[in-house]
């Protein structure tokens, strides 16, 4: 099987990179790093904030094969050794890339220095969910998934305020390689870290949305819950009138909920 590909898009303004603190920021299925611009525009004078795009989405390269979550988090370690070899950072993720997150505190954790996984979960949806979904949409293509995404994506009313971030994220979902998007639904059918929750020791702060009924608050408790059991320190954000996507939906309070996480674990 050939390892997924991810390619970064660097968030925070221009100049050398190592002086600030690393943070890397992962996107949910359907969406690029135009999930992260606000929030990393917040925090960009602080830390060094590079995205990364999901196979097929955004600039990454297409898939060619089928890939699962550890190979997403294995791709992101090398993404980050190609900017700075051996270097430890702090990551965020929503959804896929909040899975990628758990898989990266699981298996590189002496590689992070915090994690903030959100609007995600230790297992999400079904196996039968995800693989009818990559059946419509290898046969169909992204735009079957339009409708459904809006309203999962978004609380009521966020599209009417926000016109703009809605439609640029939508349309990362219509642009995206339909394969790959099918890729990833598989990549998340098999996907269950219930059980590998202790092994988690770097400090993690898992955030939800109220409104969101893909991954609910109570997905962000049970990771938290499964990592303190193994003696590691979570804390759980839930946000009020924010769905799916967070970082888009209420920048200000994830970029400032992330911030004071970072440093007061003195990181």
């Amino acid at each position: 099987m050939a390892k997924p590909t991810v390619k970064a898009v660097l968030l925070s303004p221009q100049r050398e990179l190592g002086v600030k603190p690393l943070l890397v920021v992962g996107p949910s299925l359907g969406t690029s790093t135009v999930l992260w611009t606000e929030t990393a525009a917040l925090l960009g004078d602080e830390y060094d904030v590079i995205g990364w795009d999901l196979p097929g989405h955004g600039i990454s390269p297409a898939a060619t094969d089928g890939f699962d979550v550890a190979e997403l988090a294995d791709a992101v370690v090398d993404l980050v050794d190609s900017v700075a070899p051996g270097g430890r950072f702090h990551y965020a993720g929503v959804s896929l890339g909040g899975a990628t997150g758990l898989q990266l505190g699981i298996k590189h954790g002496d590689r992070l220095r915090s994690l903030s996984v959100q609007c995600t979960g230790a297992k999400l949806g079904t196996p039968e969910g995800w693989h009818e979904r990559a059946e419509t949409v290898r046969s169909q293509g992204t735009p079957v998934m339009i409708q459904g995404s809006a309203e999962r994506w978004f609380a009521p009313g966020f599209m009417d305020r926000q016109p703009d971030v809605s439609s640029r994220l939508l349309h990362a979902l219509r642009d995206a390689d339909r394969f790959s998007y099918s890729f990833c639904c598989e990549a998340l059918a098999a996907f269950d870290v219930r059980e590998q929750l202790g092994s988690i020791t770097v400090p993690t702060q898992a955030i939800a949305g109220v409104e969101d009924s893909v991954a609910p608050p109570s997905f962000a408790e049970e990771v938290a819950a499964g990592i303190a059991a193994g003696g590691g320190f979570a804390a759980v954000e839930a946000l009020d009138g924010v769905a799916h996507l967070a970082p888009a939906e209420a920048p200000a309070v994830v970029a400032g909920l992330m911030r004071n996480f970072m440093k007061e674990k003195g990181l």
